[in-house]
């Protein structure tokens, strides 16, 4: 029984949900004042509980045998880790609630939606186009709107239209991110019969797809801070990021040499990388 719970445990990946941090950041340092005690209340909530419940959720029905997320040897899964996500969703959903009631409607949703990528009734992973919207629209601009309403900022200024502008920026940023997180699992999506878009773009289409995505969210990014006078933010988002072009380009060129090279090694460091580069940019904007 300990053992069935420990490998549970692992499968939430809880580390691993901290590369979702950018998003949280970013929709902090775009408000003009949040109440702290429930900044941090929303990231415990998150990170600790919603996204490991998604990922538990996501294990269980896929049943990896390859490296998975956070995981390059994902243990055997059992029935302790159903129970599990569902006493991490309810769990998620009270303490969301004393927050605010707002915010625990769009956890649950939040929560459902993730289940129904995964749900063998349902899967959307098995559809490539409607999959990569639902998650970089969850994972972007709905989580970005989610964060501030957690954290109390006004729903005057979380629907203006510069904060409306950044929104989408998150959600271009996971557009171009999301399809690399797939591409060195793509002959055991082939086997599940799940139609990924990476596996439909091709490996050199998703490093294109991504770098077109990454590229307009940034042109994109730069433009709102102009609009907001916000020039520094602009300044520190460029020298923060570049360890991520850095990467992004030599890796594209590794593969270029050796399509192995497009493995779960490369990927991970390449989350590592962009999540601590981008979280840096968006803490030093929130200080600022």
């Amino acid at each position: 029984m300990t053992s069935s719970l420990t490998n549970a445990l692992r499968l939430l990946r809880i580390p691993f949900s901290l590369f979702l941090m950018p998003i949280y950041w970013f929709a902090l340092s775009a408000a003009p004042q949040v109440e702290p005690w429930r900044a941090a209340a929303v990231f415990l909530t998150l990170h600790l509980l919603v996204y490991p419940a998604s990922n538990g959720y996501n294990s269980y029905y896929d049943r990896d045998e390859g490296s998975i997320g956070g995981l390059k040897h994902p243990p055997q899964v059992t029935e302790a880790l159903y129970w599990l996500v569902l006493a991490f969703d309810g769990l998620a959903v009270v303490l969301s609630a004393l927050l605010s009631l707002p915010f625990a409607g769009m956890v649950a949703l939040y929560l459902l939606i993730s289940k129904a990528y995964s749900y063998k009734g349902i899967r959307l992973k098995k559809y490539p186009l409607l999959s990569t919207l639902v998650v970089v629209l969850f994972q972007g601009g709905f989580t970005f709107a989610m964060v501030q309403v957690g954290s109390g900022v006004e729903p005057g200024t979380i629907l203006s239209g510069p904060n409306l502008l950044l929104a989408l920026v998150s959600t271009l940023f996971l557009c171009g991110s999301y399809p690399l997180t797939q591409v060195y699992q793509h002959d055991e999506d082939a086997r599940r019969g799940d139609r990924t878009l990476s596996l439909q773009l091709g490996l050199w289409g998703t490093f294109l797809f991504a770098g077109v995505s990454l590229a307009v969210a940034a042109g994109l990014l730069l433009y709102t801070y102009w609009l907001r006078n916000e020039l520094y933010h602009g300044l520190f988002f460029l020298l923060c990021t570049f360890p991520v072009v850095v990467f992004f380009t030599r890796w594209l060129w590794k593969v270029k040499k050796d399509t192995a090279a497009a493995d779960f090694d490369h990927t991970m460091r390449m989350n590592k990388i962009s999540s601590l580069s981008m979280s840096l940019a968006f803490i030093l904007m929130l200080v600022w």
